[in-house]
């Protein structure tokens, strides 16, 4: 089963945000989106996820497929407990309403911190937990409804290097146990090293690099190595 992106276009005030984007991801995989800001990642992410809309071009979704979306700030109800942002999809998705006793959704949501290592926080508030522990929440709400395709936006934006090691290993777990289909637009190298198995780069709405972590490191590619070596000389003009 395949995610498969074909001849995507987007354009915002006459500004094409993606080219004509293609590329595939095959369950069990994680594609890592790169780009310096601006570049169309997150755009990218939202139009696979129906958040927004192309203007041409396709998403082809396995058959039965369950798409989930992990966002950036976690995006958990702050007036809602752990339990409940959880519990949310199960709850109020038209599709869903019903279809769970309490009890089946209370071990549901048990399972789904215990695998991203929360248990016990149930009955706590957003407000109460680190920005860590509040990304595993949305991890954990993003795959209560056990999707295979799983979309991150920047999972480790503003956590320390410790605690992004912790969330990278979690992305990987993730993948594994649900044998998910995964998309990554992160900045970070440490994620791209630990938790993706492919990348691409974009770059004024084109796909400039696409290959393997390895690949990208090498520095072969002029787009990547000045990525990699964040460097303000080279085929990106970057605005300053």
């Amino acid at each position: 089963m395949t995610l498969e992106v074909k001849n995507l276009v987007k354009t915002f005030d006459k500004r094409k945000i993606l080219n004509n984007i293609s590329f595939k991801v095959e369950n069990g995989e994680t594609l890592g989106v790169i780009g310096f800001s601006g570049s169309g990642k997150s755009t990218l992410l939202k139009i696979i996820a129906g958040i927004l809309y192309e203007d041409s071009g396709s998403i082809i979704f396995p058959k039965d497929s369950e798409v989930a979306m992990a966002f950036q700030y976690s995006a958990l109800f702050d007036f809602l407990s752990v339990y409940e942002n959880i519990a949310f999809p199960l709850v109020e998705r038209k599709e869903l309403r019903g279809k769970y006793t309490q009890e089946e959704i209370s071990k549901i949501v048990h399972e789904k911190l215990r695998m991203v290592g929360l248990e016990g926080i149930e009955d706590k508030y957003p407000s109460e937990l680190s920005g860590g522990m509040q990304k595993r929440v949305g991890f954990a709400r993003a795959i209560v409804t056990n999707p295979n395709i799983i979309l991150y936006d920047e999972p480790t934006a503003g956590l320390d290097p410790v605690t992004s090691t912790m969330i990278e290993n979690y992305i990987v777990q993730l993948k594994k146990d649900l044998n998910a289909a995964c998309v990554v637009v992160t900045h970070q190298l440490s994620t791209i090293k630990r938790a993706v198995d492919k990348v691409i780069m974009l770059y004024q709405g084109d796909i400039v690099f696409r290959g393997s972590v390895e690949e990208l490191l090498s520095g072969v590619n002029p787009y990547a190595k000045q990525f990699v070596n964040a460097s303000i000389q080279g085929p990106m003009n970057i605005a300053t």
